[in-house]
């Protein structure tokens, strides 16, 4: 069996997007363009990925750090033809050879499957697509047959063949031996001046190679960017097709226009999901969990039967069976929350692990601490943990009840069953099941008078 190289496409300046960034950086769905042509071609168990690169090409490497790919510089952009090219020597004789390209995004590992499996030596596999509106592509061209003979792009096109409505997508398949054969000999005489890929349709033709079409199920799949109008509309067709897919695997939306999912969530059954919410990166809901408007969930593990009410950010958690969150609490890294737990209306934590059953229910920052079970924080409550240079801990004990406006002065170690009196600020360690009461001594003072403001 052949194995498989795939060739990417990714060397144009992009310069309709109106950006220094390079275009296949641009991000859709919380990625760069550029990654996901190349995770689709991991799935399709790519031997090695030879990604060309021109423009801004040093910024793409240094955000790309992905093991199977080689980079392939085309000093000059001289056309898609002249671009494969570059790759040639990296291509085995005996492999078949996938072009794909930086700023077509979404085209599904399905579909280019059906593509790469039906191809040997003697067929060159062609993704076409039937548009009804076919401005600017290479129009496909068949014989009285109905088999492809060429493609000729648009400004190279004669009356006829622009009123054709099946299109070149550019993406194609073949074996490397054939390109290392027609690639050198392919002509920049053309309206571009360019070294046409789809030129080799014709030479494929001419050694008597059968061209396989296939076409994509919808046509965003093989939609390109040239710019950010495109860029937008390819992210609401990519959302679309998550909020659909979501709403089958068990999920209710409460407006599926209103969701927006930037990495890979995975869900149980009898989900709500509320209006505005956002999932980045990697992200999995149990069953039974309730999402409300406007939270933001990113790398975060979220057990059965939790509920997370509005306006609340969860960033790099483990939220346990049953926890309560919000609303408007930031659960930032680190932050553990085991079974029934509640983390309250403006509650931020981090690197913070609560035992089963705690509660932090409002006005309160906790971080670099440990709760352990049944443990109650009043409002207001904060661990010190940073003494300007080093961070520092606070471990408090199961069944702990610490007041109101209260402050933790890290290290330090509160042991089981103390009650913490409000208004406290304790900087030494309290033993199991003692009262601390650290604040000054009230005075009320007679006959006192405000001042009052002079001329």
């Amino acid at each position: 069996m052949s194995p498989l190289h795939v060739v990417i496409l990714a060397a144009g300046q992009g310069s309709r997007m109106k950006s220094s960034l390079p275009k296949v950086l641009h991000s859709l769905a919380g990625r760069p363009m550029l990654h996901h042509v190349i995770g689709t071609a991991r799935q399709l168990g790519a031997e090695k990925i030879h990604t060309v690169i021109g423009h801004g090409g040093d910024k793409v490497r240094e955000v790309t750090t992905e093991s199977l790919v080689n980079w392939v510089v085309q000093e000059q952009q001289l056309g898609t033809g002249h671009a494969v090219a570059q790759a040639l020597p990296h291509l085995p004789d005996d492999a078949h050879v996938l072009i794909l390209y930086g700023d077509v995004p979404l085209t599904r590992a399905d579909t280019l499957n059906a593509m790469v499996e039906s191809l040997d030596d003697s067929t060159l596999g062609l993704l076409t697509v039937t548009l009804d509106n076919p401005q600017g592509y290479g129009r496909i061209v068949r014989d009285a047959d109905g088999k492809v003979t060429s493609i000729v792009e648009q400004k190279d096109a004669s009356a006829d063949q622009l009123a054709i409505r099946e299109v070149n997508t550019g993406i194609l398949a073949v074996a490397a031996k054939h390109l290392k054969t027609w690639l050198p000999a392919l002509s920049n005489a053309n309206a571009q001046g360019e070294y046409y890929l789809t030129d080799i349709i014709a030479m494929a033709v001419e050694h008597n190679l059968k061209i396989s079409v296939s076409q994509p199920e919808d046509p965003f799949e093989v939609q390109g960017v040239n710019n950010r109008l495109q860029l937008a509309e390819l992210e609401r067709w990519f959302q679309k097709r998550e909020a659909e897919r979501l709403m089958t695997e068990g999920a209710t939306l409460a407006d599926p226009a209103r969701i927006d999912v930037r990495g890979e969530l995975t869900i149980g059954n009898d989900i709500l999901i509320d209006v505005n919410v956002v999932f980045e990166g990697k992200v999995s809901l149990g069953s039974n969990v309730s999402v409300g408007p406007g939270c933001v969930i990113r790398d975060a593990v979220i057990a059965d039967g939790v509920h997370i009410h509005a306006h609340s950010v969860i960033e790099g958690a483990v939220i346990g069976n049953n926890a309560q969150i919000g609303p408007f609490a930031r659960i930032r890294p680190g932050t553990k929350l085991a079974a029934n737990t509640k983390v309250g209306n403006f509650v931020e934590t981090k690197k913070t692990v609560v035992g089963e059953g705690s509660k932090i229910n409002h006005l309160s920052y906790v971080g670099d601490a440990s709760l352990g079970r049944n443990v109650n924080v009043g409002a207001g409550t904060i661990t010190c943990n940073y003494d300007g240079v080093n961070k520092f801990r606070t471990v408090i004990g199961d069944g702990v009840f610490v007041g109101s406006n209260t402050s933790l002065v890290a290290p330090v170690l509160i042991g089981a069953g103390v009650t913490v009196g409000a208004g406290s600020t304790i900087t030494r360690n309290v033993e199991d099941n003692e009262l601390a009461v650290a604040r000054a001594r009230q005075r009320n003072i007679e006959g006192w008078e405000r001042p009052k403001k002079t001329d």
